[in-house]
């Protein structure tokens, strides 16, 4: 179901939203100081283009007082609005019984969207 599932999100945006992350994340390691911020959008390209089988989880060994400043400045330079059409589409998605699943995907990228660092993407058990 899972493979299932991942292609439908694959055809019906998934791919054209992991490639947008995929060129933010190109853009933003052109810089010195843009790279930590491109390797999590290098992370969300990844979970946003098969996100049917994975999970979210916080990783202990990551998290910090960097993580928490590296945090802070992704949620006012964007991460605030990435979540916003997370929440979005998720409710949009919800209104339909057939959405549901995929609108549960758009609520576990809200999680990481909004504040990556410190966070990881492991495949759900």
């Amino acid at each position: 179901m899972n493979f299932l599932g991942n292609l439908i999100w694959l055809i019906f945006g998934g791919f054209f939203s992991a490639l947008g992350y995929f060129f933010g994340g190109i853009v933003l390691c052109i810089t010195i100081i843009g790279i930590p911020f491109g390797l999590q959008c290098f992370k969300l390209a990844g979970l946003v283009l098969w996100p049917f089988g994975k999970k979210v989880v916080s990783d202990s060994s990551q998290s910090g007082c960097l993580s928490v400043f590296a945090n802070i400045i992704w949620i006012i330079f964007g991460g605030i609005e990435v979540a916003i059409i997370h929440i979005i589409m998720g409710a949009f998605l919800y209104i339909t019984i057939i959405g549901i699943p995929w609108g549960r995907q758009h609520f576990k990228l809200l999680e990481i969207s909004l504040m990556p660092f410190g966070k990881r993407v492991v495949d759900a058990a």
